[in-house]
């Protein structure tokens, strides 16, 4: 079997309402849509995040080149030659545009062989998947009121936003906590915008809300930063913006950095790559979890597939699902309390509503990073 040629298509997907966080306000998610074509007639469709300008050249100037004339089970030979291209010193602009392509492959090799991907890719530990409710910043009182309706709902793991100045940090987390009682895990996501000195003073304020952990309190490459935060805080401490790569999982372990990863396939280059991770992980004890790009139902598919074959991926995988009004699938997942189903159809196991994609087609990034409501503001990290 021979890969014959690569469509892809820019989609936006509006969210229910804009998210406001540390690095700005989105009105949607941003995706590339990935078709790879077989000379068998096997179509494999994959999607990535696309924040930035710099996935879709990498994918139409080196990746589809280099993919057309492949093997679609060859993915370990396409992606390490790949990084032979150019990339290996540059891994971090080669990923996201990858794990598209990676997904459709895999979409290809689970049609081929008839069985759904956690099967290929060590069997079902488990069968439904626990996902978080993710807020984002708004009136402290505001979230309380949203994280008690969704715990209504059978959500059993919140996650705030936080990161947007000292004293919004405490008081979105106290009101929340209050909302949602002890029982109710409960995360909070700095996304980096915190100065060594004041992660040390946030921390010991939030040490009363027994928080299953804080993320990304450092900015994502200041591994010594958040080894000393382990050492003096009871907070847990989660990395996920500076867990790409394989070498910087290795790296974040060796560093001791982390008590929590999370891991995202669109910044790993993949989900083998993620799986991979997983592994790395597991044999320092370190439980994993999944971070949430606002995927959507494609991305979403692989995730579960991933949490339903990996033991150590115990942890309530993020997932922005529960905002997103829409999806490009031809049924949308469905909710069952705080759980979703692994697909059980071959591949990815979901199917496209082309209509729906027709409909999402954009020409450009929406609003990654910045913020219309606030035309002079710009974020920097740290941030205070």
């Amino acid at each position: 079997m021979k890969i014959t040629g690569l469509d892809h298509t820019l989609l936006f997907v509006p969210f229910g309402r804009p998210q406001l966080w540390a690095g700005g306000r989105r009105p949607g998610t941003t995706r590339l849509l990935v078709t790879l074509h077989t000379d068998e007639g096997i179509l494999g469709h994959g999607e990535t995040i696309c924040l930035l300008e710099f996935v879709r050249p990498v994918l139409e100037r080196t990746i589809a080149p280099l993919a057309i004339g492949e093997d679609p089970h060859n993915i370990e030979r396409l992606y390490r030659k790949l990084e032979g291209a150019g990339f290996y010193h540059h891994k971090r602009a080669l990923v996201a545009a990858f794990a598209a392509v990676e997904l459709a492959m895999w979409d290809i090799i689970g049609k081929t062989a008839g069985k759904p991907l956690y099967q290929l890719w060590g069997g079902g530990y488990r069968k439904k998947v626990e996902t978080i409710a993710y807020l984002h910043v708004r009136p402290p009182t505001e979230m309380a009121r949203e994280a008690a309706r969704y715990v209504a709902q059978g959500f059993r793991t919140i996650k705030v936003k936080i990161g947007m100045d000292m004293a919004s940090d405490i008081e979105i987390v106290k009101a929340v906590r209050q909302a949602i009682g002890p029982a109710v895990e409960l995360r909070a996501d700095v996304n980096g915008a915190w100065t060594p000195g004041t992660a040390r003073r946030q921390l010991a304020k939030l040490e009363p809300y027994d928080l299953q952990f804080v993320e990304q309190p450092l900015v994502h490459d200041d591994l010594k930063g958040h080894a000393e935060l382990r050492k003096v805080s009871r907070v847990p401490i989660c990395i996920d913006e500076g867990a790409y790569t394989n070498t910087d999982i290795l790296n974040i372990i060796r560093a001791e950095a982390a008590d929590v990863i999370l891991l995202d396939a669109h910044e790993a280059a993949g989900w083998w790559q993620a799986r991979k991770q997983a592994a790395i992980a597991e044999a320092a004890g370190i439980a994993v979890g999944i971070h949430s790009g606002g995927e959507l139902g494609l991305s979403l598919a692989a995730n579960l597939h991933l949490a339903a074959a990996t033991p150590n991926l115990s942890l309530a995988i993020d997932s922005n699902y529960h905002d997103m009004p829409d999806d490009i699938l031809t049924e949308r997942f469905a909710y069952d309390g705080c759980e979703l189903p692994v697909p059980e159809k071959p591949g990815l196991g979901v199917d496209i509503d082309w209509g729906k994609v027709k409909r999402y087609t954009t020409d450009r990034i929406q609003d990654a990073y910045l913020d219309r409501d606030r035309p002079e503001w710009f974020t920097t990290k740290p941030a205070y």
